[in-house]
């Protein structure tokens, strides 16, 4: 029996040569290579992951008939959220994710995720180069507001822990978190808007949509309004595929650009989702600065491959039709190289696009309403809670700034 464990030349020739793969940088494309990671990366999670294993025997699908990455079997977060998914046993663990949704069968609670030391650095490596790529294709150090709890806050959420890394690669020292366990930090928020007004320093905003939409229909009610710097930029998610649906994408651009002047090239929508590793982002400011007159959407990078599938008979659409979006990410070494999603979306010249969420109740696309942030539904009634209590108190903040 072949040896799949961490400390297995098998597993840490693979994580060399998907490493090496990801440092080719964003305009490779050798598709050959991508299907012979792959493969490999397939027969080890079918060695190690029993519960996958057993899907894959039932499909009749083992390591050696699949010849294509196609081939190989998706796990669905929907159909598969009452199993535990991960190829790194706990002790290994580098860090602990919480998959959105997924369950415990017998304790019946959220399950975690165990991405090893190699796992954690194979994911923050490609994502710190699509983060230069598209957020900071201009800069290398900018100051960050992050409008998301701090990893020490919400210890199981993905987008926590992202965002940690992005700070302490991209952000100047004055770079910090804005929410705690006392709520947002409207004060702070404030005076770094007005002080980045005053002494001409562009900003990044990173956030999760709602919190946005809050907050500038906040300044909207009390008339505040805020002419940021040139060069700042906003990255928001979770909104357009679940839960946050009041507002359009156009409308959100536009209440972007009203309240704190930023404009559309500058505002950057992340897929930012717990199953899979890699973060993917709107392409508007990466062409933007190279010169490139092409339409929104979130572009694939090369360890990764998207695709559409009916979700009738999950066969691959063609390209601008509907459907449900498939990933498969080299990086996702720690827990499934396929995964199944329910967000609806459609693929494109470019890349891919997201429309919403696959809505199990009445089995056709639709917008569930129960669908939560992305740090999972505590993290939603927290996130709501904090921002009705502090934006209540906006205009007050506001004034005693003068």
């Amino acid at each position: 029996m072949a040896d799949y464990s961490l400390r297995s030349d098998f597993v840490k020739q693979l994580d060399r040569d998907i490493l090496e793969f990801v440092h080719r940088g964003i305009e490779n494309r050798d598709g050959k290579r991508f299907n012979q990671l792959a493969l490999r990366e397939f027969e080890l999670q079918y060695h190690t992951i029993e519960p996958y294993r057993r899907y894959c025997k039932k499909k009749g699908i083992s390591p050696k008939l699949v010849s294509r990455w196609e081939e190989i079997p998706a796990v669905s977060s929907f159909a598969f959220k009452k199993i535990l998914l991960s190829s790194s046993p706990a002790k290994k663990a580098e860090d602990t994710y919480l998959m959105s949704g997924v369950v415990d069968v017998k304790n019946r609670r959220r399950g975690p995720i165990y991405p090893d030391k190699k796992a954690l650095e194979l994911m923050n490596t490609a994502n710190g180069l699509l983060a230069k790529a598209f957020l900071f294709p201009d800069v290398e150090k900018m100051k960050m507001l992050l409008m998301v709890p701090s990893p020490k806050m919400a210890p199981g959420m993905v987008m926590a822990s992202g965002s940690k890394h992005i700070k302490l690669r991209f952000g100047t020292p004055d770079s910090l978190f804005l929410i705690s366990f006392r709520g947002l930090n409207l004060k702070t928020l404030l005076s770094a808007l007005r002080q980045a007004e005053e002494n001409q320093q562009s900003l990044t905003l990173i956030g999760a949509t709602s919190g946005f939409d809050y907050f500038f229909n906040a300044c909207e009610k009390d008339g505040i309004r805020f002419n940021l710097p040139k060069g700042s930029r906003i990255c928001d998610s979770g909104g357009y595929m679940g839960r946050y649906t009041r507002c359009s994408k156009e409308e959100y651009l536009r209440k972007c650009r009203e309240i704190l002047d930023v404009e559309g090239d500058f505002c950057i929508n992340a897929l930012w989702i717990c199953e899979s590793s890699t973060v993917y982002f709107d392409n508007v400011l990466k062409n933007s600065f190279s010169g490139v007159k092409k339409g929104r959407c979130k572009e694939v990078p090369p360890w990764c491959k998207i695709i559409v599938v009916d979700p009738r008979d999950f066969k691959r659409l063609p390209k601008g039709k509907i459907g449900l979006l498939r990933h498969y990410d080299l990086t996702n070494r720690a827990m499934a190289f396929a995964v199944q999603t329910d967000k609806v979306g459609f693929e494109t010249e470019d890349g891919f696009e997201v429309m919403g969420k696959w809505d199990k109740n009445i089995g056709k696309a639709n917008i569930d309403y129960s669908a939560p942030h992305p740090g999972g539904r505590m993290v939603t009634q927290a996130m709501d809670y904090f921002m009705r209590r502090k934006l209540s108190n906006i205009r007050k903040i506001y004034s005693c700034l003068k």
